[in-house]
Formats: structure tokens, C-alpha cells, sequence
């Protein structure tokens, strides 16, 4: 069975605080996050952006979060007014949040991860089982 695998990155730029934790992260401070989504399917698709089944996913749906948080992205916020309540900003939880809104906008069959950096030499990875 073939197999493709897409993987694209970028960055985007906000601030955010951990509620409650005790030291320097639970004041307001910033970040370039870096994100790479990993998208897997045995089969290609269309996107709202191409009619043919030429892609495993649309790169452009793909990286919605670093668009302005004017056009529904994260670049440029606050993420603790951004992200709804029951995801608290640290990056465990932001790429979850970044993975459940892509999430929805695949195929039920494109098996998706997503990994997060805060810090140039720290990552965390969410994905499918």
C-alpha cells in the first residue's frame, strides 16, 4: 500500500503565562514558537484551495496557526486569551490545541502530528495513536 508522508514547519510569535506556576513563567513573557505538522496518508486528497486529489493535505491548512490572530491564527497574541479554557499554555497543551483545530480541518484517514518548540532546544510532540 503507498504510503506519502508531509511534513512542513514555520513559527509564529506570541506571549503567554502558566496559571499558577510558581517562577518566572507565570508572568507574561514571549516566544518564537516553532511548529512542525507531520501528516500521513495511504491515499491523496483534494483541499478547499485545490479540487484534484493531488495532496496528502494543503500545506496553507496545514499552517493556519501562524497566520495573524486577526485571521483566525496565533501569531501575535496573547494565547491564554486565544486558547479556550481547557488548554493551558504550555507547549504539552498548545500543541494539542494546534493538532485538535487541524485535526478537524483532514480527512478522518490522514493520521496527523504535531510538535512544538518554546525554546530552541526544547520540543513536545502530540499525535495520533
Amino acid at each position: 500500500m503507498p504510503k506519502w508522508k508531509l511534513i512542513t514547519e514555520f513559527s509564529f510569535d506570541s506571549a503567554h503565562y502558566i496559571k499558577d506556576y510558581n517562577g518566572p513563567c507565570g508572568r507574561m513573557h514571549g516566544h518564537t514558537y516553532k511548529v512542525r505538522v507531520q501528516a500521513k496518508s495511504s491515499k491523496l486528497h483534494s483541499s478547499e484551495y485545490c479540487p484534484h486529489e493531488v495532496m496528502v493535505a494543503d500545506f496553507k491548512t496545514l499552517r493556519w496557526a501562524k497566520k495573524d490572530v486577526t485571521q483566525g491564527g496565533l501569531d501575535h497574541c496573547v494565547l491564554n486569551e486565544v486558547l479556550p479554557p481547557e488548554y493551558e499554555t504550555t507547549a504539552e497543551m498548545i500543541a494539542k490545541y494546534i493538532y485538535d483545530v487541524t485535526k478537524k480541518q483532514l480527512p478522518l484517514d490522514v493520521k496527523l502530528k504535531v510538535a512544538v518548540s518554546e525554546t530552541p532546544n526544547s520540543w513536545v510532540e502530540y499525535e495520533d495513536d
